[in-house]
């Protein structure tokens, strides 16, 4: 009897020799080649005999009109439905808006869940203008009423679904022959299982945005360099170097100007910041190989910080989802002191009760034990003022790459607060993402992408513990200058935050930073013995767990120049601008040491 697995690849085979190869008509008979048999094979060998094409995700462009006081208006929306989710962040949805008439016109786009969640941005238009814009909805939203706005004008309004696929998620900056051609793969038969689900989008008018692109496990750019605008192209840089996976099938003449951060600008498949690029060389010649290597690179994407929710409603507890601790102190119930005033106030009641019975009477009890129960409730009261105040409670988290030569900041960050006091609003600017927990408490009501995000109505709700991570570019002349003197090399803190410590390396040699003050100089004596890789970061097991695979880039070997370095301080994530009180903070920096001029 044969195995399981030759059955498994009789099964691909078969189909392949059925529906026939890339370029070859349907139903004619082809043999496959080397290249392709032994792509089957690992296709079969990961993920069984139904991982063999890609599923496309079919787009439907729904149009509704505007209507005016008198009838038909001037403004028309198109909007697209059925919409791949991500697997994370946020579902970009594509809305065309045109005005027909002679007049500019102010329109407001709004998307409102059936759980009352607000999405919305807000355009300007010329007359006769034509906007593609995109309107981006949380990712854990699957369906929505989408209304157009203006003055003077009845709002219209269309209600839609979008595409759930749990596998692995690609969005594609290009048309289907052309993903086709990139790849090798053709379309996934009804009763098997896809390696990959595609997403299409015409490159000319692609989200402007990073967070469009950040919950996709992968995006690939199948169309020739010279028809991505330079707009287009800066923001895929930017999710490429915050995390993302970034493939291009027609790679640029020179990668470089693009991508200034590739090491080896020929290679098939780069580190670049936090993501990677990887560049189709080989399959210039089609060889259908490359859909196999799109899948692994989205089967090993994950989101590279992954803060914690709440536990499910009826676990109650402490810890949160997957048995995590809150990273705040004081978001944690004072569980001894409390257990310590109920002791005593049970010690006051029971046996100081029933002495002051015996010696005052029953009248004496009724006034003490009520007066007794009103100053600990005050106690309770002014223990909360006092401690914890009004104040925001925030520890702060983050991973960092200096980009000294292009003055940014590329930044990955987790946030834990805790607000006695809802917070109402937050701003993040367009090259950054704020990142929700999986599953979401009580979220945020109002999201408005006008300028940006901007959320709006409890972006913290009081007295709820909340976690937020972010990834971000921003820009940053921070930097760490050196020189080498008697002893070892002396160090200025130019970081824009106090340094706790690091490892610098200079003439093959390592030294220890020192503990400084922003702004402050100090000696860093040469290193005894090298650190492990715990040590270089300095994060406890808590933090570090929800970073996941971002910690890579920051442990790499130490090259010439370079240093890794410890700060406290608020970090450099977009969030840093809010006045919160910090419990705990740990930003870790790795960039290219200046050298002081003597």
């Amino acid at each position: 009897m044969a195995s399981r697995a030759s059955w498994a690849f009789a099964l691909c085979l078969g189909g392949l020799l059925w529906t026939g190869l890339p370029g070859v008509p349907g139903g004619a008979v082809a043999f496959a080649t080397p290249p392709v048999a032994e792509a089957v094979a690992v296709a079969v060998d990961e993920k069984g005999p139904q991982g063999s094409g890609y599923r496309e995700v079919v787009e439907t462009a729904e149009s509704f009109p505007q209507a005016g006081e008198l009838g038909e208006g001037d403004l028309k929306a198109t909007v697209r439905t059925a919409t791949l989710v991500p697997s994370r962040g946020y579902t970009p949805i594509q809305v065309t808006v045109q005005n027909t008439g002679a007049q500019p016109r102010p329109v407001r786009l709004v998307i409102r869940s059936p759980q009352g969640r607000v999405t919305e941005r807000s355009l300007e238009l010329g007359p006769r203008e034509r906007i593609v814009t995109w309107l981006l909805m949380p990712a854990d939203l699957q369906t929505g009423q989408l209304s157009m706005e203006s003055p003077g004008l009845y709002p219209s309004s269309k209600g839609f679904y979008l595409d759930g696929y749990r596998g692995s998620r690609v969005m594609v900056l290009g048309d289907v022959k052309a993903f086709e051609q990139a790849t090798g793969l053709s379309r996934s038969q009804e009763n098997m299982e896809p390696l990959v689900a595609a997403r299409f989008v015409e490159p000319r008018t692609a989200p402007r945005e990073l967070a469009a692109y950040a919950g996709y496990d992968a995006v690939l750019v199948a169309v020739p360099a010279d028809q991505v605008p330079d707009d287009v192209w800066a923001v895929l840089e930017t999710f490429a170097v915050t995390g993302g996976r970034l493939v291009l099938d027609q790679p640029p003449a020179n990668p470089r100007l693009r991508f200034p951060l590739l090491q080896d600008e020929k290679a098939e498949l780069s580190p670049y910041g936090f993501g990677s690029v990887r560049q189709f060389r080989a399959c210039r010649t089609r060889v259908p190989g490359c859909g196999f290597s799109l899948w692994e690179d989205t089967e090993r994407s994950s989101a590279v910080v992954v803060p914690a929710g709440p536990p499910p409603r009826w676990e109650r507890h402490d810890l949160l989802s997957d048995g995590r601790l809150p990273l705040l102190l004081s978001a944690r119930a004072p569980v001894g002191r409390f257990l310590l005033l109920i002791f005593l106030f049970v010690l006051a009641v029971g046996p100081g009760g029933w002495m002051l019975a015996r010696r005052k009477g029953p009248l004496a009890v009724l006034i003490a034990v009520p007066t007794l129960a009103v100053l600990t409730s005050l106690g309770l009261v002014a223990w909360s003022v006092l401690v914890d105040g009004f104040s925001l409670h925030a520890a702060r988290y983050s991973l960092t790459l200096l980009d000294r030569e292009r003055s940014r900041a590329v930044t990955v960050g987790l946030n834990a607060w805790y607000a006695n006091l809802a917070e109402e609003s937050v701003r993040m600017p367009a090259s950054s993402v704020l990142l929700a927990p999986e599953s979401p408490e009580d979220p945020p009501r109002l999201l408005d992408w006008t300028n940006g995000l901007v959320v709006k109505n409890s972006f913290l709700p009081s007295r709820s513990y909340r976690e937020w991570g972010e990834v971000a570019v921003v820009p940053s002349r921070a930097r760490l200058t050196a020189h080498k003197t008697d002893g070892g090399v002396r160090v200025q803190n130019a970081l824009g935050a106090p340094l706790k410590g690091g490892t610098l390396k200079l003439d093959g040699q390592r030294y220890v930073l020192p503990e400084l003050a922003d702004g402050a100089e100090g000696l860093a004596p040469p290193e005894e013995a090298e650190a492990g890789d715990a040590d270089l970061l300095g994060l406890e097991h808590e933090p570090r767990m929800r970073f996941q695979d971002a910690v890579a880039p920051l442990i790499q070997e130490l090259e010439d120049g370079t240093f890794v370095a410890r700060l406290g301080g608020r970090g450099f994530t977009p969030t840093a601008a809010l006045d919160v009180e910090l419990e705990a903070a740990l930003h870790v920096v790795r960039g290219q040491v200046e050298e002081a001029r003597r």
